[in-house]
Formats: C-alpha cells, structure tokens, sequence
C-alpha cells in the first residue's frame, strides 16, 4: 500500500516521468474519442482528436513548467483558460446546414471539446477525472448512440415535383397515403431545374420507407424521392 501511494505521489509531482505519462494518457483519450467520431464518418477523426488532446495537455504542462520549474509566478490556469474557449472555433468548423436545412457536425464539436479538457486534466495530473471522462465518451459513443438511434421515431425524405401545377395535387396525396400524419414543406428543387418544385417530408413515425416510395412513385409528375 505504502508503495502504491508514494507511486501516486510520485506521479502527480512535476517530474520527467510524469510529463511523459500525462502525454500518452492525452494521445490514449484523444484516440479513443476521435476514433469514434472517425467511424461515423467525421472529417474530425482520429489524428484531429489526438492532436486536440496532446496540444492541450501541452498548455497545462507548460503552465507547470513556467511555474514550478521556471519559478515565474502568475496564472496557471490562463493558457488552458484560452484552450477552453478558442478550440469552439475549431469545433465550429465540423458543423454544418446541410441543403435539407438538417444540422450536422454538433455531436463532433462537442466531442472536440470534450476531448481538449480531457488533455488538460491530464496535462496538470488530474488523472482520475480524465480517465473517468474518457470512460464516459465511451459508454456515449458504444451505448448511448444506440439507445438514442433506437428513439427516433420520425422519418425524412426528399420528393422533387416537376411542375408547379400538380403541387397541391401530390400533397393532397401524400397526406392522404400517410394518413395526414405528416408535416410537408416546400422548398427550391435540388436539382435547380427550373420549374420544378421540392418537398421536404417529415413523418412522426419510423415507416418503411422503400414501401412508400414505391407508392409515391406511381404518383405522375414526380421525378424522384431520396431519404
């Protein structure tokens, strides 16, 4: 026991080995937690997290070093301060306003941010905070992304109409084919052909969407349906 606690001590002094550990602690969080974001398809992957982590550990360390080595007294909390607020501006630019008007990107922002306080824990040796968020980014992206997949009970999908005309026609249609359950919005035609109009389709519950556009695609006028 006597020697787990002066291991423990020994760790959280500022010392060779421990800046060590604290680093690869940052590369392993950063890892795990962009490797997820990688998986679903995020430009945000893998190296971007692991970068996010290390460099900002880096800060906290190098907060410790001016401080406890150098013996400059000041804020050691300021450089790790400006991490906090300046990787939202890194984060910023994984979100994006798909042409559908749906938002992508926040899960990975967030994750981003995540991720940079995580390496600053790590970088000033508090480890057990670190490795606990690590865990939870875990159980987030393996347990939570599930059961938050499992609830989603609307479904979405695009149908584009080649004639102005016949627009009222088909919604009275698709209002009558999904039993008025339904919100149907009118937007500028994807395609940008002129003449032709699009509509967003949302529905408040999971339906088999090949059934429906097979019956949808019976409906003259109508150029093509896409979810």
């Amino acid at each position: 026991m006597d020697n787990i606690l002066a291991f423990i001590s020994y760790i959280q002094d500022f010392n060779g080995f421990s800046v060590m550990l604290r680093i690869i602690l940052a590369v392993i969080a950063g890892g795990i937690i962009g490797n997820e974001r990688g998986v679903h398809g995020s430009a945000a992957g893998l190296r971007t997290h692991i970068f996010v982590c290390v460099g900002s550990a880096l800060t906290s360390i190098c907060s410790l070093y001016v401080s406890e080595v150098l013996g400059f007294s000041g804020d050691v909390f300021r450089i790790p301060a400006s991490v906090v607020s300046g990787i939202g501006f890194l984060g910023a630019g994984t979100i994006l306003v798909k042409s559908d008007r749906s938002i992508a990107g926040l899960t990975t922002a967030a994750g981003m941010w995540v991720t940079a306080i995580t390496g600053i824990a790590f970088g000033y040796g508090f480890y057990t905070g670190g490795i606990v968020t690590t865990l939870i980014c875990i159980v987030n992206a393996s347990l939570l992304t599930r059961i938050e997949h499992n609830r989603i009970r609307y479904m979405r999908f695009y149908v584009e109409v080649n004639n102005v005309d016949i627009v009222q026609s088909i919604v009275d249609k698709l209002y009558e084919l999904l039993n008025n359950d339904v919100l149907i919005e009118t937007i500028p035609a994807k395609s940008g052909i002129v003449g032709n109009v699009g509509l967003e389709v949302t529905i408040s519950t999971r339906n088999d969407f090949d059934r429906i556009k097979k019956e949808l695609s019976s409906f003259e006028g109508i150029n093509y349906i896409v979810q």
